[in-house]
C-alpha cells in the first residue's frame, strides 16, 4: 500500500521522535492511484501538521508514486480521542471496580478549549498521546512551566477525558501536598497498607500537581518514588507538573529526581502573540462578549505571560460594559488593560528595530536575515536587548520580529549586558538609545 510505503520513507526523512508523534497516529481513510486521506485525531493536530511537516507529507508521497498523488487531511469522524487501549493485564470481570480518586475539576479545562501554539504543542500532544496509551513519550510526563501558562488546564483534560471515555480506567488525581497529607493521616492511623494499596494496586493513570512543593520531604518523595517505579514497571501512565524542570527542582532527592526525569519533560513557554490572540477571542466568546479585532488586538498584545490575567481583564471590561447597555468602546478596553498591566505603551520592539536600523544604517531586513556579519548581528542583539528592556513582549514575540527564536534573545540580552559593563562607550550608546526610546 502507498501510505505504508511513504511511512517508511518518512520514518527515515523526519526521524523516529517527529514520525512518533506527527506521522504514526494518522489514519489512511483513504487511497487509490490519485489521492490519498488521512485522518488526524483532532483539528488541532490537522492545524499543526499543515503548518509543519505536510509539505514533507506530500513531497515523499509522490517521490513513491507513478503519477501525482494528491494528500489531504481531516478529523476522524468523531472529536473524541479514541479509546485506551488498557496494556498489561486485564482486570476480570468478576473483580472488584475501584473508582477513579480526583479533585474537583474545573468544568472548562477541556481539550477542545485549549489552545495550542508553538509555546505549548509538545505539552498538548504528549496528554494525547498519553490517555491514547501511546508510546512515544514513554510510561512518565513531566510538564512544567510558570503559573497560568496552562499546566492545570491539561491535566484536568486528561481528568475529564478519561473519566467521560474511558471510565474503567482507574485514575488519581492529586496534588503533591494532598498526596503528602494522605500519607501522614496513613501514618499517624497505621494503616500504611492500604494507603499503599490504593495507589500501587488500584491505579491505572496517576497525575499528581506542583511536585515543587514536596521541597525538603524526604519520606513523600520516598514513597512516591516507589510508587513511581512500580507505576511505570506495571505499564500505567504517570504525569506530574511542577513551576521549575526536574533538574532546577530545589529540596528533591537525586534519585527521585532521576526517576521523574525517565520519560519526556516539556516546558510551556508563554504564549506567543498569536496564541493569545486566538485566548482572547476564545475567552471573550465564553463570556457572551462581541469583542471587536482592534480590541481583541490591543488585548493580546499588552497582556502576556500568565493567561489569568487575560481572563481577569475581560471580565472587568465586561462589567464595564453591562454599565453602558453592553457597548464595547475601546476607552473601555484600554482601562481594562490599565487596571493589569499599568498604562498601554505603544512601543513595539518593531518600531525598536526601525530606531535601531537609523542609528546603525542598516535596514530591517538585514536585522531579519541570517547575516552573521559583525555589522549587523551586533545591531540585531541591541535591537532585542532593548525590546526586552522596553517592552512587555515575550522572548518569543522580540525573537519572531527579527525571525530568530527565544534563546538567541536570551544570548543578546546577555551579550548586550555584559558589554555594557565592561565597556564605556557601548554604555553611553545605549544610554541614549534608551533616552531615544523615551522620547518617542
Amino acid at each position: 500500500m502507498m501510505w505504508e510505503k511513504a511511512k517508511e520513507v518518512l520514518k527515515e526523512s523526519l526521524g523516529t521522535s517527529i514520525y512518533g508523534l506527527w506521522i504514526e497516529p494518522l489514519e489512511c481513510v483513504y487511497a487509490d492511484a490519485e489521492q490519498i486521506q488521512l485522518a488526524c485525531p483532532d483539528r488541532f493536530y490537522r492545524a499543526h501538521l499543515g503548518r509543519t511537516h505536510f509539505s514533507t507529507i506530500q513531497e515523499k508521497v509522490n517521490q513513491i508514486s507513478a503519477v501525482p498523488c494528491k494528500v489531504s487531511l481531516c478529523d476522524k469522524e468523531s472529536e473524541k480521542l479514541p479509546p485506551v487501549r488498557p496494556k498489561g493485564q486485564l482486570r476480570l470481570p468478576l473483580m472488584e471496580k475501584r473508582k477513579s480518586v480526583v479533585r474537583a475539576l474545573h468544568p472548562g479545562y477541556t481539550f477542545d478549549s485549549f489552545m495550542v501554539g508553538e509555546s505549548n504543542l509538545l505539552a498538548q500532544s504528549a496528554c494525547a498521546s498519553m490517555i491514547r496509551n501511546e508510546d512515544t513519550v514513554g510510561s512518565c510526563l513531566y510538564i512544567n512551566s510558570s503559573t497560568g501558562l496552562g499546566k492545570s488546564h491539561l491535566t484536568h483534560s486528561v481528568a475529564h477525558w478519561l473519566l467521560s471515555e474511558s471510565p474503567r480506567t482507574r485514575l488519581r488525581y492529586v496534588t503533591a501536598q494532598q498526596f503528602a497529607s494522605e500519607m501522614v493521616r496513613g501514618i499517624q492511623s497505621k494503616s500504611m497498607e492500604q494507603f499503599k494499596a490504593g495507589y500501587h494496586e488500584q491505579c491505572d493513570f496517576l497525575l499528581v500537581e506542583d511536585i515543587h512543593a514536596l521541597k525538603g520531604k524526604k519520606k513523600t518523595q520516598e514513597e512516591l518514588n516507589e510508587l513511581l517505579d512500580s507505576l511505570i514497571k506495571s505499564g500505567k501512565r504517570v504525569i506530574f507538573t511542577a513551576n521549575s524542570t526536574p533538574r532546577d527542582l530545589k529540596g528533591i532527592d537525586n534519585e527521585f529526581r532521576s526517576r521523574m526525569s525517565s520519560g519526556l519533560v516539556t516546558t510551556i513557554q508563554a504564549p506567543d502573540l498569536d496564541t493569545r490572540y486566538r485566548i482572547v477571542v476564545h475567552k471573550a466568546a465564553h463570556f457572551g462578549m462581541d469583542l471587536s479585532e482592534e480590541a481583541a488586538t490591543l488585548i493580546s498584545e499588552q497582556i502576556k505571560g500568565d493567561v489569568r490575567r487575560i481572563e481577569s481583564a475581560l471580565l472587568a471590561l465586561r462589567a464595564k460594559a453591562a454599565l453602558a447597555d453592553g457597548q464595547i468602546e475601546m476607552a473601555m478596553v484600554r482601562e481594562a488593560v490599565e487596571d493589569i498591566v499599568g498604562p498601554v505603551s505603544d512601543l513595539t520592539t518593531a518600531l525598536i528595530g526601525e530606531i535601531v536600523c537609523r542609528e546603525f544604517q542598516v535596514s530591517l531586513k538585514d536585522l531579519k536575515s541570517r547575516s552573521r556579519k559583525k555589522n549587523i548581528s551586533f545591531p540585531r542583539q541591541v535591537a532585542m536587548y532593548m525590546g526586552r528592556k522596553h517592552t512587555r513582549e515575550s522572548l518569543a514575540d522580540i525573537g519572531q520580529t527579527f525571525n530568530r527564536n527565544h534563546a538567541t534573545v536570551l544570548h543578546a540580552v546577555k551579550v548586550i549586558s555584559d558589554h555594557c559593563l565592561r565597556d564605556t562607550s557601548i554604555r553611553r550608546q545605549m544610554e541614549i538609545l534608551d533616552r531615544k526610546m523615551l522620547e518617542r
